[in-house]
């Protein structure tokens, strides 16, 4: 049922950004999986079979960018994920992601207590998303909120989808807006 097309892997080292230095650079990434949009063009009432069908799909995506990062699970400090959709497809089959994606990261980056941010849009070639980032166990940790710009050179083809993960080992550089702390988070402020 899925057509994979493509892997994009990106990743980067945030060195320094204004002020000094920071002790240690921001390694944060993406992977994004360009599929056949097997809803292409016509309207289909049914989608939860393909959201299943997408399952295998996060769980190896989140394994490629871990990989692309070249870090452990546990230095996976913030996580969100996000979807292109061809401009023969509907903002639904982006949607389609939130499961596969989300989960695919919690099982990859073990016990996770946050939701995993999320974004899509119907987009051409080319076309730019910035994907949202949190904490992976508070979704209110300030110095973690973020967002990484992704964009796939050619994809998605109006037929296509790009099914986004992204993934950092830290706080924004510099961060100093106060709020609940990273070391300071409790088993339970998953949502907090």
């Amino acid at each position: 049922m899925i057509e994979l097309r493509r892997v994009f892997t990106h990743a980067e080292d945030i060195i320094h950004e204004f002020g000094p230095p920071p002790p240690q650079p921001l390694r944060r990434g993406a992977a994004v999986a360009i599929i056949q949009n097997p809803f292409a063009g016509r309207f289909e009432p049914d989608l939860l079979p393909f959201m299943d069908a997408l399952k295998p799909l996060g769980l190896d995506l989140a394994r490629r960018l871990l990989a692309a990062l070249g870090v452990a699970a546990p230095a996976v400090q913030g996580y969100g994920k996000g979807a292109i959709v061809g401009s023969a497809g509907e903002l639904e089959h982006g949607a389609l992601w939130h499961a596969p994606g989300g989960y695919g990261m919690r099982e990859v980056l073990g016990d996770t207590l946050a939701i995993v941010p999320s974004t899509k849009k119907v987009g051409a070639p080319g076309a730019t998303l910035d994907v949202p980032l949190t904490h992976v166990n508070a979704s209110y940790v300030r110095s973690h909120l973020d967002a990484l710009e992704v964009r796939v050179p050619g994809a998605p083809a109006a037929d296509e989808i790009a099914y986004i993960l992204v993934m950092s080992t830290g706080p924004r550089v510099h961060e100093r807006l106060g709020g609940l702390r990273a070391d300071a988070i409790e088993r339970w402020d998953g949502q907090r």
